[in-house]
């Protein structure tokens, strides 16, 4: 059974919250949604991993069927995969789970309000609501949340609601038009997750040139790297291809090809990206530029080699 939102003395509202899809994401907003006051009615998770963290998140939470969360709440987190989004929320408004008064907020980067418009046809509240954040699924994420920008899109009748549940969340909005959510989710995913793969190839070569701890050697220099980045953007580029070292990078891909050949696409794919980005802001003079770039052209694929599971 739902309740009506409760208005504390500050007229800050309390939701009876269901959440449904406790992977990182899910178990993590709901449990600080808790924190916040509100009142987390149920949750649904259907693998062991999502049940473990609805016992470690949110004790005491009933664990139910995506229905009856849905039906049991009157703010509905939905933090399912981006694929599956839309089958859901079909899915529970068919079946009569989301109803009119609803508060049905999504946390998919990529999709806006329209994967939520079964919802708002039977009058439901919708707002999609993205933290701009990586998540372990643990306790330790909860501070992360503070200051983490969230990517909001809300029609204008619901934007204080969003803002609410945001400042709830300990984070800040950053409000994002519709027909440029995908734009959004790839700005993030292109710096985050693809950082990741060229962190984790950064430390392959490394162990590879006998490093010990590669990430220990990396650490103060990324730290370094990306604070300069994010501060100064282009300006802060280093290393051979802003200098117009060509012999370096020639000699870079000869003995990746020879000792680490699964990194060597994206260290040229990254060289040329890189190669753009200091010619068109003065750094290098075209001549160098095209010196390095016969040297990345003459380079030939290797054979993708599968990865080992480990």
């Amino acid at each position: 059974m739902t309740h009506d939102p409760v208005l504390t003395p500050t007229s800050h509202p309390t939701f009876g919250v269901g959440a449904i899809g406790a992977g990182r994401v899910g178990a993590v907003l709901a449990a600080a949604l808790r924190a916040a006051g509100h009142d987390v009615v149920a949750a649904a998770g259907e693998s062991d991993a999502s049940r473990g963290r609805i016992d470690h998140l949110l004790p005491g939470v009933a664990v139910a069927k995506p229905t009856d969360v849905a039906r049991a709440s009157d703010l509905l987190l939905l933090t399912v995969p981006d694929d599956m989004l839309s089958n859901v929320v079909t899915m529970l408004t068919a079946s009569g789970a989301i109803h009119a008064g609803q508060v049905v907020v999504h946390t998919s980067g990529r999709h806006g309000l329209a994967v939520l418009e079964p919802a708002r046809q039977v009058g439901a509240r919708t707002i999609a609501l993205h933290p701009a954040m990586t998540f372990t699924g643990t306790e330790v994420d909860l501070p992360r949340l503070s200051g983490c920008v969230f990517g909001v899109t809300a029609d204008e009748d619901d934007r204080a609601l969003a803002e609410s549940l945001v400042a709830d969340l300990g984070g800040t909005p950053m409000w994002v038009r519709e027909e440029h959510r995908t734009l959004y989710h790839a700005g993030l995913a292109h710096g985050a997750n693809h950082l990741v793969t060229l962190v984790a190839e950064a430390m392959e070569i490394l162990s590879a040139a006998g490093a010990a701890d590669p990430a220990a050697t990396l650490r103060p220099l990324l730290t370094a790297a990306l604070d300069n980045a994010l501060e100064d953007g282009d300006a802060a580029l280093t290393g051979p291809i802003v200098r117009g070292d060509v012999e370096t990078v020639r000699a870079h891909v000869t003995d990746l090809r020879k000792t680490a050949p699964q990194t060597l696409p994206s260290y040229v794919a990254m060289a040329r990206a890189t190669l753009d980005r200091a010619v068109t802001d003065g750094r290098l003079l075209p001549i160098r530029a095209a010196a390095i770039l016969r040297v990345l052209d003459a380079v030939e694929a290797p054979t993708p080699r599968a990865r080992q599971p480990r």
